[in-house]
């Protein structure tokens, strides 16, 4: 609990130190505690970053369609189909005795050209063929110029009704506990949804350069999720531009140690077929690009919760200067980033451990491992996002104790009373 030291012990002093720290109380109230210069300045460079992305956004923006795929790699008809029933025989061309058996799928074609037929796939049994139960869904591949019998193959379960039940929850989570935020996330949620979909990956389909699009595309998002989410006031102006300039910085040190490691953008199969399929498209800029976007989310989270620090140091004693609060600020962030960048190895080491445990029984020194590009890949997105990550600290924290000491409020100097 907080008082405030120094003030006069009269009814009117007390009085007046009450009136204070009810004013100070409100966290959104950002009228109270910023002065009309402060905002007109803050008003000005969050429009001028705003024209700046939306220009990028106009003249990145795809006016054609994306090319078709190459018929090389392009995908065969997927079609849906429900198992009817499992058996298992000996696959065809052997008997019994070589002891070579098969799963027999039997089952019926649900979308499609060909919906209602009955068919079946013959699958070898072994501990890499996939499970199945009577009324499984099915994602099919379908060759209308294969023989009879080969027309259809398996390619993978359909996982549609508990992804959507899992969405559901999802929504409910975020409804139950944030309520009217909750909300505006979502909504900010699907706003960065039809970026993505509408202007961010057609962009680079048509060509236009992974990283102008990357770096516009994100802008936009902040724009959107930031003042959805949080209100339009100062704080989150500062949060934004705090957000922009460790973007930034993520994108100049993502090029020069993309460029100095010499990655390919080729160390994925899903990279190599892409490659193929689209010729002329910077790949090593969509890598570029990846480590930009997924900077982002981590970033808006760090610059907000900065930002809320200096505006509660600042409700909770008015008198500290710029210094002061940012002293304070940066001592709450350093236990943010502490977590949250051990959060983020933890979460790649999670994500890539089939193959760390493969290197590992290979004995394969760690070196030699970080020298391969599919893990280099990782290793410099991974880095490139945390240096970022850490720099938007004290960028954010800077830039909120400067705006909040320039405000022109002043009170008395809280003290800590004990309980």
């Amino acid at each position: 609990m907080w008082c405030h030291a120094g003030i006069n012990q009269t009814g009117k002093g007390q009085g007046q130190t009450l009136r204070m720290a009810h004013a100070h109380s409100h966290g959104g109230d950002d009228e109270a505690i910023t002065s009309p210069t402060i905002r007109r300045a803050l008003t000005v460079a969050v429009v001028i970053a705003a024209s700046f992305a939306l220009i990028g956004l106009a003249v990145l923006w795809p006016r054609e369609d994306p090319p078709p795929l190459d018929e090389a790699v392009a995908f065969s008809d997927r079609l849906d189909a429900t198992v009817d029933a499992i058996t298992t025989d000996p696959c065809q061309g052997t008997v019994e005795a070589d002891g070579i058996p098969c799963k027999i799928v039997s089952f019926t074609v649900d979308s499609g050209v060909t919906a209602g037929e009955q068919s079946y796939l013959e699958m070898p049994v072994s501990t890499l063929s996939p499970d199945f139960d009577a009324g499984q869904g099915l994602v099919l591949g379908y060759n209308p110029d294969a023989p009879v019998g080969n027309q259809y193959f398996f390619l993978d379960v359909q996982r549609k009704q508990p992804l959507l039940v899992l969405a559901a929850l999802f929504v409910f989570a975020v409804l139950a506990l944030g309520r009217v935020q909750g909300f505006r996330a979502l909504g900010a949620l699907a706003v960065t949804g039809v970026l993505l979909m509408a202007f961010m990956l057609p962009a680079i389909l048509i060509g236009r350069s992974p990283t102008a699009v990357a770096l516009v595309g994100s802008a936009i998002i902040a724009l959107a999720a930031l003042y959805l989410t949080h209100g339009i006031n100062e704080r989150t102006t500062v949060a934004l531009l705090g957000t922009f300039a460790s973007l930034g910085l993520i994108g100049v040190l993502g090029a020069a140690f993309v460029a100095a490691t010499r990655l390919s953008g080729l160390a994925t199969e899903d990279a190599i077929v892409f490659q193929v399929a689209s010729g002329g498209i910077d790949v090593r800029g969509l890598l570029l690009a990846g480590i930009i976007i997924g900077s982002l989310g981590v970033l808006d989270d760090v610059t907000v919760t900065q930002v809320s620090a200096v505006w509660e140091l600042h409700q909770a004693n008015p008198d500290y200067g710029m210094r002061g609060l940012y002293t304070a600020a940066i001592r709450i962030g350093r236990d943010h980033i502490a977590s949250t960048v051990n959060t983020l190895v933890l979460a790649y080491a999670g994500a890539a451990l089939p193959l760390l445990l493969l290197y590992r029984q290979a004995a394969i020194g760690l070196t030699d491992v970080a020298n391969g590009e599919v893990i280099a890949v990782e290793i410099v997105r991974t880095l490139v996002g945390s240096i970022g990550l850490v720099a938007s600290v004290p960028i954010t924290t800077a830039l909120a104790a400067l705006v909040i000491s320039r405000s022109g409020t002043t009170g008395g100097r809280p003290v800590a009373l004990a309980p």
